[in-house]
């Protein structure tokens, strides 16, 4: 039986919501769990339609794992980014075209949006055949090293979460 037997088409979406709001209501009570429980159940019915299909998630750990790093990354490049305002020295900006070896179009938009919540990256373009990303970064020393910190770091675990 699958979880849209039930009335869950995006199960992920469901339980991700209802976590997040639990998170933001101010303490965790009889109402905000309802609450959550019927935004959860709610959303995912309305907004179905609008998803591409879902590709399938092949090794969960490696997805956690995934997570830790990019969570450490950011922590990391958020100081980064502040020391190179405070110093002195110039950053050295820089458009990169990155190779994307993902297919599917939403492991490309997890590894876009992963670029860019990282501070000093941003993810500023995909080429209508979906083969490069086009990769806005605050100051880059070689585009080759930054090239290779993006697929060993991020397109990889991807690449064996979704494919």
């Amino acid at each position: 039986m699958t979880a849209e037997r039930f009335g869950f088409p995006q199960p992920w979406l469901s339980l991700t919501l209802f976590v997040v709001w639990q998170a933001l209501s101010d303490g965790v009570s009889g109402g905000s769990v309802v609450l959550g429980a019927i935004l959860a159940i709610i959303i995912p019915q309305i907004t179905h339609r609008f998803w591409p299909d879902s590709p399938t998630l092949h090794r969960p750990w490696v997805f956690i794992r995934f997570l830790a790093i990019v969570f450490y990354d950011i922590i990391v490049a958020s100081f980064a980014v502040a020391v190179l305002i405070i110093n002195t020295r110039e950053p050295r900006p820089a458009f990169v075209s990155y190779p994307l070896t993902l297919k599917h179009p939403r492991a490309i938009t997890m590894l876009a949006s992963t670029i860019s919540l990282t501070p000093g990256t941003v993810s500023a373009d995909v080429s209508d055949d979906g083969k490069l990303l086009l990769i806005h970064a605050l100051d880059v020393d070689d585009d080759a090293e930054l090239i290779r910190n993006i697929h060993h770091r991020y397109e990889k675990p991807l690449l064996e979460v979704f494919q």
